[in-house]
Protein backbone atom coordinates (compact mmCIF):
# COMPACT_ATOMS: atom_id res chain seq x y z
CA UNK A 1 0.00 0.00 0.00
CA UNK A 2 0.86 3.17 -1.15
CA UNK A 3 2.22 5.84 2.02
CA UNK A 4 -0.30 8.39 0.66
CA UNK A 5 -3.36 5.31 1.12
CA UNK A 6 -2.18 4.68 4.76
CA UNK A 7 -2.31 8.16 5.58
CA UNK A 8 -5.57 9.07 3.56
CA UNK A 9 -7.37 5.66 5.71
CA UNK A 10 -5.87 6.76 8.61
CA UNK A 11 -6.98 10.44 8.82
CA UNK A 12 -10.55 9.24 7.84
CA UNK A 13 -10.87 6.57 11.00
CA UNK A 14 -9.35 9.87 13.18
CA UNK A 15 -12.11 11.50 12.13
CA UNK A 16 -14.92 8.65 12.47
CA UNK A 17 -13.51 7.98 16.17
CA UNK A 18 -13.85 12.30 16.65
CA UNK A 19 -16.87 12.58 14.96
CA UNK A 20 -19.63 13.31 17.40
CA UNK A 21 -23.62 13.90 16.83
CA UNK A 22 -23.69 17.46 16.31
CA UNK A 23 -26.73 19.15 18.29
CA UNK A 24 -29.19 21.63 17.43
CA UNK A 25 -29.38 23.46 20.71
CA UNK A 26 -29.22 26.77 20.36
CA UNK A 27 -27.88 29.54 22.99
CA UNK A 28 -30.55 31.35 23.95
CA UNK A 29 -32.25 27.51 24.83
CA UNK A 30 -28.90 26.83 27.30
CA UNK A 31 -29.79 26.91 31.25
CA UNK A 32 -27.85 29.30 33.37
CA UNK A 33 -27.80 26.17 35.60
CA UNK A 34 -25.53 23.41 34.56
CA UNK A 35 -27.24 20.47 36.31
CA UNK A 36 -30.58 21.62 34.90
CA UNK A 37 -29.27 21.58 31.70
CA UNK A 38 -27.22 18.44 31.79
CA UNK A 39 -30.47 17.13 32.55
CA UNK A 40 -31.95 18.52 29.62
CA UNK A 41 -29.63 17.25 27.38
CA UNK A 42 -30.15 13.70 28.74
CA UNK A 43 -34.01 13.91 28.26
CA UNK A 44 -33.11 15.45 25.05
CA UNK A 45 -31.67 12.49 23.79
CA UNK A 46 -34.62 10.21 24.46
CA UNK A 47 -36.83 12.11 22.87
CA UNK A 48 -37.97 12.11 18.81
CA UNK A 49 -37.91 14.41 16.67
CA UNK A 50 -41.42 14.15 15.47
CA UNK A 51 -40.57 15.62 11.94
CA UNK A 52 -37.01 14.18 11.64
CA UNK A 53 -38.16 10.98 13.16
CA UNK A 54 -34.73 9.60 13.54
CA UNK A 55 -33.30 12.22 14.83
CA UNK A 56 -33.46 13.07 18.64
CA UNK A 57 -34.52 16.17 19.39
CA UNK A 58 -31.24 17.37 20.68
CA UNK A 59 -29.71 16.96 16.84
CA UNK A 60 -32.64 18.62 14.93
CA UNK A 61 -32.76 21.77 13.58
CA UNK A 62 -36.96 21.45 12.93
CA UNK A 63 -38.83 23.70 14.41
CA UNK A 64 -40.84 21.33 16.24
CA UNK A 65 -37.58 19.56 17.64
CA UNK A 66 -36.74 23.69 19.34
CA UNK A 67 -40.18 23.52 20.63
CA UNK A 68 -39.99 20.41 22.86
CA UNK A 69 -36.24 21.11 23.76
CA UNK A 70 -37.62 24.73 25.72
CA UNK A 71 -40.89 22.52 26.69
CA UNK A 72 -38.44 19.72 28.08
CA UNK A 73 -36.54 22.79 29.69
CA UNK A 74 -39.69 24.64 31.22
CA UNK A 75 -40.68 21.64 33.02
CA UNK A 76 -37.32 20.95 34.48
CA UNK A 77 -37.21 24.72 35.64
CA UNK A 78 -40.75 23.94 37.12
CA UNK A 79 -39.43 21.42 38.91
CA UNK A 80 -40.57 18.46 37.84
CA UNK A 81 -38.29 15.24 37.85
CA UNK A 82 -36.97 13.47 34.79
CA UNK A 83 -39.83 11.15 34.89
CA UNK A 84 -42.55 13.27 35.15
CA UNK A 85 -40.85 15.53 31.90
CA UNK A 86 -41.16 12.40 30.14
CA UNK A 87 -44.51 11.45 31.10
CA UNK A 88 -45.65 14.61 30.37
CA UNK A 89 -44.57 15.20 26.93
CA UNK A 90 -45.74 11.18 26.08
CA UNK A 91 -49.18 12.37 27.33
CA UNK A 92 -49.16 14.91 24.95
CA UNK A 93 -47.09 13.64 21.78
CA UNK A 94 -47.88 9.81 22.26
CA UNK A 95 -45.15 7.04 22.49
CA UNK A 96 -44.21 7.24 19.18
CA UNK A 97 -42.51 10.39 20.87
CA UNK A 98 -39.77 8.10 22.84
CA UNK A 99 -36.83 6.84 20.78
CA UNK A 100 -36.53 3.79 23.15
CA UNK A 101 -40.20 3.30 23.83
CA UNK A 102 -41.22 1.54 27.20
CA UNK A 103 -41.72 -1.89 27.90
CA UNK A 104 -45.96 -2.24 27.83
CA UNK A 105 -48.66 -4.93 26.94
CA UNK A 106 -49.23 -3.06 23.39
CA UNK A 107 -45.10 -3.48 22.68
CA UNK A 108 -44.94 -6.76 23.84
CA UNK A 109 -47.55 -8.25 21.47
CA UNK A 110 -46.01 -6.24 19.04
CA UNK A 111 -42.51 -7.43 19.42
CA UNK A 112 -44.12 -11.16 20.58
CA UNK A 113 -46.29 -11.72 17.78
CA UNK A 114 -44.11 -13.33 15.32
CA UNK A 115 -42.75 -15.47 17.80
CA UNK A 116 -45.93 -16.67 18.51
CA UNK A 117 -47.66 -16.85 14.48
CA UNK A 118 -44.26 -18.95 14.12
CA UNK A 119 -45.09 -21.86 17.25
CA UNK A 120 -48.58 -21.60 15.92
CA UNK A 121 -47.62 -22.14 12.38
CA UNK A 122 -45.43 -25.20 13.79
CA UNK A 123 -47.60 -26.56 15.74
CA UNK A 124 -50.30 -26.76 12.99
CA UNK A 125 -47.69 -28.47 10.70
CA UNK A 126 -46.61 -30.83 13.33
CA UNK A 127 -50.67 -31.56 13.93
CA UNK A 128 -51.02 -31.85 10.39
CA UNK A 129 -48.31 -34.59 9.79
CA UNK A 130 -49.40 -36.40 12.89
CA UNK A 131 -53.04 -36.90 11.50
CA UNK A 132 -52.28 -37.63 7.64
CA UNK A 133 -49.37 -40.27 8.71
CA UNK A 134 -51.49 -41.32 11.86
CA UNK A 135 -54.02 -42.38 9.15
CA UNK A 136 -55.40 -46.46 9.36
CA UNK A 137 -54.29 -48.78 6.57
CA UNK A 138 -57.09 -50.54 5.01
CA UNK A 139 -56.95 -54.37 5.55
CA UNK A 140 -56.68 -56.80 2.10
CA UNK A 141 -59.41 -58.47 1.31
CA UNK A 142 -58.86 -62.26 1.11
CA UNK A 143 -59.22 -62.03 -2.79
CA UNK A 144 -56.66 -59.41 -2.64
CA UNK A 145 -54.35 -61.65 -0.55
CA UNK A 146 -54.39 -64.38 -3.33
CA UNK A 147 -53.81 -62.21 -6.50
CA UNK A 148 -50.87 -60.62 -4.32
CA UNK A 149 -49.73 -63.53 -3.52
CA UNK A 150 -50.14 -64.77 -7.53
CA UNK A 151 -47.95 -61.85 -8.44
CA UNK A 152 -45.17 -62.68 -5.69
CA UNK A 153 -45.10 -65.82 -7.40
CA UNK A 154 -44.44 -64.96 -10.71
CA UNK A 155 -41.50 -62.77 -9.80
CA UNK A 156 -39.41 -65.53 -8.48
Amino acid sequence: MSRRFVTALAALLCALMLGHGAYAVQPDEVLSDPALEHRARLLSEELRCMVCQNQSIDESDAELARDLRVLVRERLVAGDNDKEVLDYIVSRYGEFVLLKPRLNLRNALLWGAPIILLLCGGAFMIRAARRKRGGEVAKLTAEEKDELEAILRKDT
